[in-house]
């Protein structure tokens, strides 16, 4: 017997066609550099993302060829989300935000010959040029001024109607779009998804209980479009057709909060550090914002503590925490409560909602040991490993890459987790992080979310430090509230009764700022060559 299904394929196409058949009038609002706002719609959207796509094939993109975006989160780079990839071509989204040695590397690893480059980020770009050899660099005049002699001006380059531009016979499996790792460990790495994992991924997402996103939210993406495609957010919400905010190059915290309470935003998305500036402005100045009751907030990209969770209730705001990764598409997890949770005391609902979270729908996982699958009882520690439709088997030009992939098939994520019984993913470290004292370990998220609950502390980080006799120590690093004072004895005796003895950080650091990364984590390695010479009181 054989199925009688169509073999229709998955393909962004198909959520460019559905957003202006369906929602045309539904709006995309942007902040330009000027701070004014400009508002368009799916429609425009549509007809503008065709004429960038029949541009682009007239510039001689076919299937395959990368096209790099060096832009920040705007209603220009929503057209090159679309057109881009409608064309055959592969969206490659560049860290604005790394230095000009990294973006020339991963230009010329990607291999584009044609980059979209915001006008604000022409002398960023000036630093890249003597680096890099491409075909053409078209400019998007988001300031409104004269683009610059020497380089193209994107509205003259889409001028053209789309006419009779017809999409690409791609199969669902072709390229779509193309994000780099980080680079924490080594050079950043390409990662290819695919027309078919963007479509799914951005099923996955909008279903109720993960994001449950619908033509009635109004989204906010502060999460940078240039990282792993802002959560693949533009594309579930062009799926959707909710309305969508962008913050443009102002991420100040009381540029987002403006937004926020203009367009009523219902949901928003960013990595904790946004969360917990925009809980200390609220804090501050309570009555100054009102926003929508109930707001609901995607975080990602490091955890969130119960506390910060906890705190954003008291100010009617829901966090929705999730774990995922450039190899993923990028969600992995969302965390949201069972009916079984609906009667727990808050602080127990917000240590669920702190955790990880349940796989989205096509995505498994497991935590292995030295010695095979560790069982699901929530304190069993084992590396993570994942597989699924929207899960990468290996990296641009370098496609099989073994220490990666298990001889299985499942992703490697260098994560360390536990999941308990009800199957919440909980990660415990990433494995470069974990503090290994006297030949055991010591989780350092553990440490962070206990120390980042004291009033006193705005964040914190702890790393590992050297030692004679334990190999390593805990190294709290502190950064404390504007007007506050704490002692690192303060710290210790107050998230004591969590842990054993030796977990306890013998040392605390207080610094004005923690480093961050390209994309708002705390920047360990960086801490780490800071503190590379530290001496732990801890005795020999």
């Amino acid at each position: 017997m054989q199925s009688t299904m169509m073999r229709t394929p998955l393909n962004v196409s198909h959520l460019l066609e559905r957003c202006r058949l369906y929602f045309p009038t539904r709006e995309i609002v942007s902040r330009l550099p000027d701070k004014s706002i400009t508002r368009t719609t799916y429609a425009a959207l549509y007809d503008r993302a065709r004429r960038l796509a029949a541009a682009l094939t007239r510039a001689g993109v076919t299937p395959g060829t990368p096209v790099g975006t060096l832009m920040w989160n705007s209603t220009w780079h929503m057209e090159a989300y679309f057109g881009i990839p409608v064309a055959g071509g592969v969206l490659h989204t560049l860290n604005l935000r790394l230095s000009p040695e990294d973006i020339a590397f991963i230009i010329a690893d990607a291999g584009d010959r044609i980059v979209l480059v915001d006008d604000v980020l022409l002398p960023l770009w000036e630093k890249v040029r003597p680096l890099v050899t491409v075909d053409r660099v078209i400019v998007v005049p988001t300031s409104g001024a004269a683009v610059p002699d020497g380089y193209e001006d994107y509205e003259a380059f889409i001028a053209e109607d789309a006419g009779d531009f017809r999409y690409p016979d791609l199969d669902e499996n072709a390229p779509a779009g193309m994000c780099y790792t980080s680079g924490t460990v080594g050079r950043p790495k390409g990662v290819v998804h695919s027309h078919r994992a963007i479509v799914l991924h951005a099923l996955s997402v909008a279903l109720p209980d993960c994001l449950d996103l619908s033509v009635h939210d109004s989204v906010f993406i502060v999460t940078p479009m240039f990282h792993v495609n802002a959560w693949g957010i533009p594309f579930a919400g062009a799926m959707v057709g909710c309305s969508l905010s962008l913050p443009g190059p102002h991420m100040g915290v009381e540029d987002l909060l403006d937004i926020m309470q203009a367009e009523q935003t219902t949901l928003a998305l960013g990595v904790p550090t946004i969360w917990m500036a925009i809980q200390q402005a609220l804090d501050r100045e309570p009555d100054r914002w009102r926003l929508r009751r109930g707001m609901r907030m995607m975080v990602g990209g490091s955890a969130a503590a119960p506390t910060l969770i906890g705190a954003l209730e008291d100010h009617g705001l829901a966090i929705k925490h999730g774990w995922g990764m450039t190899e993923l598409t990028p969600v992995g997890t969302l965390s949201w409560l069972k009916p079984e949770h609906i009667d727990l005391p808050p602080a127990q609902q917000y240590e669920i909602r702190a955790r990880q979270g349940l796989p989205i729908p096509l995505m498994e996982l497991r935590i292995m040991g030295e010695d095979g699958p560790q069982p699901w009882d929530g304190t069993s520690v084992g590396e993570l490993q994942v597989r699924g439709p929207i899960v990468t088997r290996g990296y641009h030009n370098q496609p099989d890459d073994a220490e990666k992939l298990t001889a299985d098939g499942w992703f490697r994520t260098g994560d360390v987790a536990t999941i308990d019984g009800e199957g919440y993913m909980r990660i415990a470290d990433r494995t470069k992080d974990l503090v290994k004292s006297g030949g055991e370990w010591i989780s350092s998220v553990d440490l962070e979310n206990a120390i980042m609950g004291h009033p006193a502390v705005a964040e914190a980080a702890v790393i590992a430090v050297k030692h004679p006799r334990w190999d390593e120590r805990p190294l709290a690093v502190v950064v404390t509230r504007p007007g506050e004072a704490v002692t690192g004895e303060d710290l210790r005796g107050f998230i004591a009764p969590r842990f054993a003895k030796w977990q306890l950080p013998d040392d605390f650091a207080f610094i004005e700022a923690l480093p961050r990364t390209s994309t708002g984590k705390f920047q360990k390695t960086k801490l780490r060559e800071m503190f590379h010479d530290w001496v732990s009181k801890t005795p020999g």
